[in-house]
């Protein structure tokens, strides 16, 4: 059975299981607030958003979506999606506010909270254990380019998973490495903000340590549990078939995906980076097997494709990115092209034997605005939506074991270093009232859950 309705992209909801997982997702300090309260310590996010002009309009996380007090409602409203599964982040300085050494009761307490709230209202939760918000108490000492944060991310991934592992299965260590390690240390667009080649390679490096040193913690501490990665990619394509441009393309395909990817797959850093960066890696013996440490399934978060033209006189990876005309856009101006989440699947599914896969991130920031009638239609969003998933169906009729797609995000929150301005949700936020609006797309997700349900059952 496929399902369509006028216009709309026809879904072959037929091509996903039976037990495919309809979700939503969040991260802490986007939507959380309560930054000073119960303990918590100040992230490199609460640092970040006080450096002038790093955050648009000088917006922060203080409080966000509140949903740190309004949680309740928050989990209402994904039942009222009909969404079966969400994926949160827990919050390392909510739990650990020092970076390591004492663990604060009242941090886990939340999440011990939170998830029996969501496991009593039919809502599986997916927890990610580091979504960028590292202590800024260990920045201060270092942060990700030493390798002992990589160490206090196991001791802090123990901390959780003794609390939570008897009701968590599903696991994630890290969020997009790649924006903590590039974009936080090289590109200085994110927290905490350096321009440093030989930093954000010793960034990078470590990160994917802290993921090897997480899982090995996870597995003794919640034997049951079922753990993946989350990374983020694009499909790269050059700007023409010039040489250069072709060669350009194969190096930001190597910054972007294969430098993230073939280590965790057992092949190690890529040469060709390795000599590009030209930053020798703090390696220690048996650091490899760690990085490469079997995972039970991988989450795959993307946005948008990529086309490069050969920049030698720009940063690394000397590949500048070439703008298409007459493409669509999202309201972050990024290239709206659902063919590119398809070949990611395929590729995570063949070049790395991936075995089971996610979507743990998919979506779009358009201009919502709240009609006289109090709904918030957005056309743009749902068409994304549509595309997007007849996208995943495709991938799944090819043999890709997509098990579950996450929509970002259940709420309009705190966007980064766009601050409140780009709106991602399904549910749109009003931040003077904290008020809660399901979008048209909200509606059109769950009619599209309700329908697979329909489609598969019996």
């Amino acid at each position: 059975m496929s399902e369509s309705t006028g216009s709309r992209p026809a879904l072959d909801l037929e091509a996903f299981p039976p037990s495919f997982a309809w979700g939503t997702a969040t991260s802490a300090y986007q939507i959380e607030g309560a930054v000073a309260e119960d303990g918590r310590a100040p992230s490199i996010w609460d640092t970040f958003s006080r450096v002038p002009g790093a955050i648009d309009n000088g917006d922060h996380g203080d409080t966000a979506c509140d949903h740190y007090h309004r949680w309740r409602e928050d989990i209402a409203l994904m039942k009222e999606l009909g969404t079966d599964t969400y994926r949160l982040s827990v919050a390392w300085p909510r739990v650990v506010p020092g970076g390591d050494g004492p663990v604060n009761k009242a941090g886990l307490d939340f999440y011990d909270r939170l998830v029996d709230g969501l496991l009593d209202a039919g809502v599986t939760p997916s927890v990610t254990l580091y979504h960028w918000d590292l202590p800024q108490a260990l920045q201060d000492r270092g942060g990700w380019t030493v390798r002992e944060t990589a160490e206090h991310l196991a001791a802090y991934t123990t901390a959780v998973a003794e609390r939570l592992g008897d009701r968590v299965t599903r696991w994630a260590t890290l969020n997009e490495p790649l924006c903590s390690g590039w974009i936080g240390h090289l590109e200085g667009r994110m927290a905490p903000g350096l321009t440093d080649l030989t930093a954000a390679v010793r960034a990078s490096y470590h990160l994917l340590l802290g993921h090897g040193l997480a899982t090995q913690a996870l597995r003794a501490a919640a034997p049951g549990a079922r753990i993946g990665l989350v990374t983020n990619h694009s499909t790269v394509a050059p700007a023409s078939d010039r040489p250069e441009d072709l060669a350009a393309a194969a190096r930001m395909d190597g910054h972007t995906n294969r430098w993230w990817l073939d280590p965790v797959y057992g092949r190690g850093f890529p040469t060709d980076m390795r000599e590009l960066y030209g930053v020798e890696l703090p390696e220690k013996p048996g650091d490899a097997e760690l990085i490469a440490a079997p995972l039970d399934w991988h989450g795959l978060n993307y946005y948008f494709p990529v086309t490069v033209a050969d920049d030698p006189e720009g940063p690394v990876p000397y590949a500048r990115e070439v703008r298409l005309p007459d493409v669509p856009r999202s309201g972050m101006d990024w290239q709206i092209d659902a063919g590119g989440l398809e070949a990611l699947l395929l590729r995570l599914t063949e070049d790395y034997g991936v075995r089971e896969l996610y979507v743990t991130e998919n979506g779009s920031a358009f201009p919502d605005a709240v009609g006289p009638d109090g709904s918030v239609h957005d056309p743009e969003r749902t068409g994304y939506l549509e595309q997007h998933l007849a996208a995943c169906a495709r991938a799944v009729r090819k043999g890709v074991p997509l098990a579950g797609y996450y929509a970002w995000s259940l709420l309009d929150n705190f966007e980064w270093a766009y601050g409140y301005d780009k709106r991602f949700g399904l549910v749109h936020v009003d931040y003077a009232t904290q008020k809660r609006t399901v979008k048209t797309s909200g509606r059109r997700y769950a009619d599209i859950i309700r329908a697979h349900r329909e489609t598969t059952a019996g």
